[in-house]
């Protein structure tokens, strides 16, 4: 069995390294492609593949766990703005009220099911965050690009996948697998304000620390920066390690860790540097990041592959995806942006462009994990892996085309 995995993985990562350019051009993502081999290699079809999400939970927490903190990692350090810049309202919301609109919204769609309101809560919450994994056509194309839509749903990836895990913890507390406290206080003061607080301080705090220190070297004792794998996987361990320790979320503790990174290199790069292509630290340990990500998306795109039945593409099943592709995002996001500054294309691209993927397999995984073995748990992880599967399918086959019709347009303005 080894040696039969050996060759599938060795096949799989020629091909996808050899045909970068051909798959440019296909009409759906290398995602499709990766979901569409795990099925394949799952028991419906070959049987290679035998998980099985209530016993496997740990293990796939695991490896969703590790594709989730690189993408977060990757997305910060591509976030080249400060923080007083207004570009960073967008996200905010789209961070905050549009996914708090959002859970509202599959809730109470959850409870006209027939869930019970723990299991409403904890499906709306495990579909809340949009994923920085699979939204690469969409993310901003460079560390200079200040393209409102692009930065916002960029950012957004980074924010809601921690930001989701308040809500999460409610929901298990309401199934009685975790600890709110009286009128609940405890989710409140623990799960909310410490545990969001706390692990964008630590992640800040260490990508600060870190960045200085190799800017120094590289300043004062003229030491040339290597060894990019060792940084950034030290780093992120030390950021997600540091913040579990301390109780707080660990996604957002390595995303503030990118992105004080960049931030520190952003201000202490010369100013006639900052326009020019000269290799810097960030840039380095954002290649390297970016050759992991795109590895692990392969690794949890092929475990949700294999997860996939027929049988999981019930009605409800399916309504729960579209209701949230075509109903749920789009209003939350209309709503909450409002008043930004942005023309209609944007806000239209904005509320169609909610991808779920990863990070919403990783949150199912940590539910059943933490015993989410409810009678309705098999329905919501159905419900989970067809939105998956269906936002894979349908936002990957239209990122492409809908972005370059978005670039031509903007290119137009430029030119007028």
């Amino acid at each position: 069995m080894f040696a039969t995995w050996c060759l599938i993985c060795g096949l799989l990562l020629i091909a996808v390294g050899l045909s970068d350019t051909w798959r440019q051009n296909l009409p759906f993502s290398t995602s499709a492609i990766y979901l569409a081999a795990g099925y394949l290699l799952g028991p419906e079809v070959s049987g290679l593949m035998r998980l099985q999400l209530a016993h496997d939970a740990v293990l796939l927490e695991r490896l969703c766990e590790v594709a989730v903190l690189i993408s977060l990692f990757a997305v910060g350090l591509r976030l080249r703005v400060s923080l007083s810049d207004r570009l960073w309202r967008a996200p905010l919301l789209l961070a905050t009220l549009a996914m708090l609109l959002t859970i509202a919204a599959m809730w109470c769609f959850g409870l006209a099911l027939g869930l019970a309101s723990g299991s409403a809560l904890l499906l709306a919450a495990v579909l809340a965050p949009t994923d920085p994994v699979l939204a690469s056509d969409v993310q901003v194309e460079h560390a200079h690009d200040r393209d409102r839509l692009r930065f916002s749903l960029s950012a957004e990836g980074g924010l809601n996948d921690g930001a989701a895990f308040p809500f999460v913890m409610l929901a298990l507390g309401l199934l009685g697998l975790h600890e709110l406290g009286a009128s609940g206080w405890r989710w409140w003061a623990v799960d909310v304000l410490w545990a969001t607080t706390a692990g964008l301080a630590i992640g800040w705090c260490l990508g600060a620390s870190f960045g200085r220190s190799v800017l120094y070297l590289r300043a004062e004792k003229e030491q040339a920066f290597g060894m990019e794998s060792f940084f950034t996987l030290g780093l992120i361990a030390l950021s997600y390690g540091l913040a579990l320790t301390a109780h707080a979320y660990g996604f957002l503790s390595v995303f503030a860790s990118g992105l004080a990174m960049q931030d520190v290199e952003r201000r202490h790069r010369p100013a006639a540097a900052r326009t020019a292509s000269t290799k810097h630290v960030t840039p380095a340990v954002l290649d390297f990041t970016l050759d992991l990500e795109r590895i692990a998306e392969l690794a949890v795109m092929l475990i949700i592959g294999s997860l996939l039945t027929r049988a999981a593409f019930s009605s409800q099943a399916v309504a729960v995806a579209l209701f949230l592709i075509f109903v749920a995002r789009p209003l939350a996001v209309l709503l909450s942006t409002w008043r930004v500054a942005w023309t209609r294309r944007q806000r239209q691209f904005a509320a169609w462009f909610g991808i779920r993927g990863i990070g919403s397999m990783y949150y199912l995984s940590f539910a059943f994990a933490h015993g989410a073995y409810a009678a309705e748990a098999a329905f919501m992880a159905d419900a989970v892996l067809v939105t998956i599967a269906l936002s894979v399918l349908l936002h990957g086959s239209s990122a492409t085309p809908l972005m370059r019709l978005y670039g031509r347009a903007r290119s137009w303005r430029t030119r007028a």
